[in-house]
């Protein structure tokens, strides 16, 4: 169908401002936070309801238009390409809160509510949401069920999936399904579990049920600095094995501590080969008890030295330093390509090391941000996109991180996603029959294909292709 008879379709339902035709209003959507991989939208659409939802999903099923859902465009896997000639379909405008209930612990908002806005509408009555990406200030709800997203806090607190109760689904063909409940458990299989981390393949989501969590009454950080990766890898298993389960356990790199501290001024040791930021939350006594325990592991393991904050404003600007570093390394390289793989902790000496002798073979340098209490590494890999043969030598370094992941027992994403990205090392991680089961789920609730199309799951044709380079 032409995207100018398609359009006028939607105009019929939606405000004409919000279909997009003219190449230079698309502009703006044609990649996500994977900048390096772009494609104009055939047309972009933006409805502000569930129904309207609904009949764009209809008109694009019966004229076989496919459809790439789009939500704050933070993501960093490609997962929101957008269609050269199909609907990018951005719930932006989805964006209420529309219940919070303190007593049962519940919020139901809509895909467009930023992920900090929840915890801060919530906040009067002593409650919080848990996830919480670096890019919380601005990334959507719908984003982080789309990708499964996890943050500093997913350690002690889980990850999306552990966090969301229902879901409001649009399906392809444009009916309205709920999935999940508001009590503790549902009758049959698990779909909303299926439907978290599905990468927008499989349904729009139109609303999202959160639970809300009690403020813990004390929370403080431990910042500590060593001369070694491996050293301060090493001490990250040695506190959990202790029982400890922190709330938040990151570790930062030399390149990345003096971008951020360079940026922010967080009172890094930028003479650090390492940094750990491991937070405690709970009562006052359980705090104290933790971090004397912490603090005598980091001493064991020959931390440089060792930091405990003080208040509160300590506390923010120890994890302002790390929830900026991202952009604090966009400073020193005019590009970095963002890598999200996961891998047991007792491997993290073991693979910190293998990407460090991959540093120098490719030579390019490396900085290393990452989840470290659950082993969700995120190497930012410098380069010069200006630079010919720089772009894909970067690509493939980070495809060689990714299969050290799945041979260190782990696998390619942590909370990023596989998108357009990671379609190749998905046949790293899983095997063609395994594939196979997929897509058949893929089959089951999109037939057509039209959600999302050449994302998440390569395709048996396409495993044949990439297996056979």
């Amino acid at each position: 169908m032409e995207t100018a008879v398609l359009a006028a379709m939607f105009r019929e339902f939606i405000d004409a401002r919000c279909v997009v035709f003219a190449d230079e209003s698309k502009r703006p959507f044609e990649c996500d936070g994977l900048s390096v991989y772009k494609q104009l939208p055939g047309l972009v659409v933006m409805p502000s309801t569930t129904e309207q939802v609904r009949k764009v999903m209809r008109l694009c099923c019966r004229h076989k238009v496919p459809v790439v859902v789009r939500g704050a465009g933070t993501g960093l896997s490609g997962g929101a390409l957008p269609h050269p000639d199909g609907v990018l379909l951005s719930l932006a405008r989805l964006s209420k809160i529309v219940e919070i209930d303190p007593d049962a612990g519940l919020a139901r908002v809509q895909p467009g509510v930023s992920n900090l806005a929840i915890s801060e509408a919530c906040a009067p009555y002593g409650l919080f949401y848990a996830p919480d990406p670096s890019s919380q200030i601005a990334c959507s709800i719908g984003g982080n069920v789309a990708e499964n997203a996890g943050g500093v806090h997913c350690l002690k607190y889980g990850l999306t999936v552990h966090n969301v109760v229902q879901l409001t689904i649009v399906t392809v063909e444009g009916e309205i399904i709920t999935v999940g409940c508001d009590g503790l458990a549902s009758a049959g299989p698990d779909l909303m579990a299926l439907m978290i981390g599905s990468e927008g393949m499989l349904g729009v989501v139109t609303e999202v049920t959160v639970k809300l969590l009690p403020q813990p009454s004390h929370c403080q950080v431990i910042l500590a600095s060593f001369d070694e990766l491996e050293s301060a890898g090493d001490a990250v298993s040695a506190v959990i094995a202790q029982g400890i389960i922190p709330a938040g356990f990151e570790m930062m790199d030399s390149y990345a501590i003096r971008a951020a501290e360079d940026y922010v001024g967080a009172g890094y040791d930028t003479d650090a080969a390492a940094l750990l930021l491991c937070e405690l939350d709970g009562t006052e006594e359980e705090v104290r008890h933790c971090a004397e325990q912490v603090t005598a592991v980091f001493q064991r393991y020959c931390a440089r030295s060792i930091r405990v904050s003080q208040n509160e404003a300590e506390r923010l600007l120890f994890w302002k330093g790390r929830k900026s570093a991202f952009p604090a390394v966009g400073r020193i390289s005019p590009d970095y390509y963002c890598m999200d793989g996961t891998i047991p902790r007792r491997m993290l000496s073991r693979v910190l090391s293998e990407i460090s002798r991959l540093s120098g073979e490719y030579g390019l340098r490396v900085a290393n941000v990452f989840h470290a209490g659950d082993g969700n590494l995120h190497p930012l890999i410098l380069f010069d996109e200006s630079q010919p043969g720089e772009l894909q030598k970067a690509e493939e370094f980070g495809a060689e991180i990714l299969r050290i992941c799945v041979n260190a027992g782990g696998c390619i994403t942590g909370e990023h996603g596989v998108g357009v990205e990671k379609l190749a090392q998905m046949l790293d991680q899983f095997s063609n029959e395994e594939l196979a089961q997929l897509n058949a789920i893929k089959d089951a609730l999109d037939p057509d294909a039209l959600l999302n199309p050449g994302k998440g799951v390569p395709t048996l044709k396409r495993c044949q292709e990439y297996r056979s380079t």
